[in-house]
C-alpha cells in the first residue's frame, strides 16, 4: 500500500470530519475516515434526525463516498474518532456489520483505528475482533 497515511494522519482526518457532524439531540459528533489500498481518502461525520431512526452513522456515511469514489474493494483502513474526552469509540453493531460488508468485498480483514475524541488514545482492531462469526455475502449462497 504505497503512499499510505500515518494512523496519526488518519485519525486527524477522522477528528475533522466529527466537527462537521450534525448532532443537536445527543451532542455527540462521530468522524470516519476511510483509507483505499491505493492511498485515496474518504471521510463522513454522523448526522441526527428528529425521528431519530432516521440518523446517519459517520461509518455509513463513509463508506457510502468510498464506494462512490474508489469501490468498497479497495476499503484498506478505517479511523473512527467520536466523543470529545479520552473515551475510546468503536462502530456501532450496525457499523461493524457494514464494514464487514466492505471487508467481504475486499477480501481483507479491514484495520480499524478507533480513537478518542480528543485524539489522545488510538486501539488498534480489525473487523474479523470486533464482529465475530459475522454475517455477510457467502452466508446468502444459494444452497446446492
Amino acid at each position: 500500500m504505497d503512499g499510505r497515511m500515518t494512523e496519526h494522519e488518519l485519525v486527524i482526518l477522522a477528528r475533522t470530519a466529527a466537527t462537521k457532524a450534525y448532532a443537536p439531540y445527543s451532542n455527540f459528533h462521530v468522524g470516519c475516515a476511510i483509507e483505499s489500498v491505493d492511498g485515496e481518502v474518504v471521510t463522513g461525520a454522523n448526522m441526527e434526525n428528529a425521528c431519530y431512526r432516521l440518523g446517519l452513522c459517520a461509518e455509513q456515511s463513509a463508506l457510502t463516498a468510498a464506494q462512490h469514489r474508489f469501490g468498497l474493494g479497495k476499503v484498506a483502513r478505517i479511523a473512527v474518532v467520536g466523543g470529545s474526552g479520552a473515551m475510546i469509540c468503536t462502530p456501532c453493531g450496525g457499523c461493524r456489520q457494514a464494514i464487514l460488508e466492505a471487508a467481504h468485498l475486499a477480501d481483507r480483514d479491514v484495520e480499524i483505528l478507533c480513537a478518542s475524541g480528543d485524539g489522545s488514545a488510538v486501539e488498534r482492531h480489525t473487523i474479523g475482533e470486533l464482529i465475530p462469526f459475522g454475517f455477510g455475502p457467502a452466508n446468502l449462497a444459494p444452497v446446492a
